[in-house]
């Protein structure tokens, strides 16, 4: 039989070793969950420990499971890139082959200059930057002239930081709604809507952030929606799939707010899919190197593991997952090459069963498909396989 609910929740940046193209990437080294757990003496996830988190590779504190309750694995990524776009798009079917540009010495004269035209203001920055440096750096300029502040990172992302209050949220809004569109030409992933609070010395940013994604091609989530399947998504998942095919999406004010929202969506749920994101272990403790905090996230988010389980209920499935890598315990602050855990756990799992090294992220897309009984197309990359059968399921 095939299950009700399927809950897949994606611990942003939450990697779990190098790939093997790591280092074309820079990242040779990185190991998010493994060298994070080194360095705080070893990590207490007592429920993903039970799950099979510790039987995917060395995690200090996380022994191996010798009767894991899931079924555990790790994906690795086909898609060309290190990004949550790519990411989350893989998740729901689709390989990148040819990876999203990037801009390590700033946007060029011929994407900031008509930007500045269209929206009627110079810009500050127009680098790659932290995000909470350059606000900390340019952030009372920018109160002082009313310039919106422009950076990137790694990724292929146009980043716009503007005062809440001062500048105004809806503006804000409407700028980065200016850079998509003039961006869409470029294949830039996202534009990123970055507000914040506060005086200099004491910014703050905000969860009233925004992403503006790049269309995404056909993927699993539109023929689930297709074929009347309930999709929810819970924080930045629409934003991701630029509002397309999540008729539901939930805004969040973080990780223990995005839990409980996924945990309330979850038992609400007759039949469908509950697609959510945990913002917090990228944005707040990855790409600030803040290990102990992106270790107290996960015990965080692993007390609440039994309570999602249960609101799946006997006949659904909670996928723990992420998008890509982000280790904390690197010089970098960006994201990283690395495999993503795949553990699958919840009362219509078949527990004990390790589901190996996936070729490709689609293969959940490729399982979400199979199990709601759509038929996704070209919507899946071919070399996706599913894993329904595996886990004990059958469309």
């Amino acid at each position: 039989m095939p299950l009700d609910k399927i809950v897949v929740v994606v611990l942003d940046g939450v990697g779990a070793g190098e790939m093997p193209d790591a280092a074309a990437y820079g990242d040779q080294g990185s190991d998010t969950l493994g060298n994070m757990a080194r360095e705080v003496g070893g990590l207490r996830l007592p429920n993903l420990a039970a799950a099979g988190l510790g039987n995917l590779h060395a995690i200090a504190g996380v022994a191996p499971a010798t009767a894991p309750r899931g079924a555990f694995g790790r994906m690795a990524e086909a898609s060309a890139g290190k990004d949550t776009t790519t990411g989350h798009w893989e998740m729901a079917g689709v390989v990148t082959p040819v990876a999203m540009p990037t801009f390590a010495a700033g946007f060029p004269p011929e994407i900031i200059e008509p930007y500045e035209a269209a929206i009627g203001r110079k810009v500050l920055g127009n680098k790659p930057a932290s995000g909470t440096a350059v606000i900390e750096e340019l952030g009372e300029e920018h109160l002082r002239t009313g310039r919106p502040i422009v950076y990137t990172s790694a990724d292929s992302v146009f980043q716009v930081a503007a005062h809440e209050e001062a500048f105004g949220l809806e503006e804000l809004y409407r700028i980065c709604a200016v850079a998509r569109q003039q961006l869409d030409r470029w294949r830039v992933g996202r534009v990123i809507a970055r507000p914040f609070v506060g005086a200099p010395g004491a910014f703050k940013r905000t969860y009233n952030r925004r992403d503006y994604s790049l269309e995404p091609p056909p993927n699993v989530l539109d023929a689930l929606c297709a074929a009347g399947v309930a999709v929810v998504g819970i924080g930045k998942i629409s934003d991701i799939f630029a509002g397309r095919s999540v008729p539901r999406n939930v805004h969040t004010e973080g990780n223990a707010d995005g839990i409980e929202r996924t945990i309330d969506e979850t038992r609400a749920l007759a039949r469908g899919l509950v697609f959510s994101n945990l913002v917090d272990f990228d944005m707040l403790y990855g790409h600030r190197n803040d290990v102990p905090g992106m270790a107290a996230a996960l015990a965080a988010f692993d007390a609440r593991l039994p309570a999602l389980c249960e609101a799946a209920g006997p006949r659904g499935a909670v996928v723990v997952t992420a998008d890509h890598g982000n280790d904390p315990t690197t010089p970098s602050t960006d994201h990283s090459r690395e495999y993503v855990p795949l553990l699958c756990l919840g009362g219509g799992v078949r527990a004990g069963v390790d589901l190996g090294v996936r070729r490709t992220f689609a293969d959940l897309g490729c399982t979400l498909a199979e199990n709601f009984g759509v038929d996704a197309g070209a919507a899946v990359t071919p070399s996706a396989q599913s894993f329904l059968a595996d886990i004990g399921a059958s469309a």
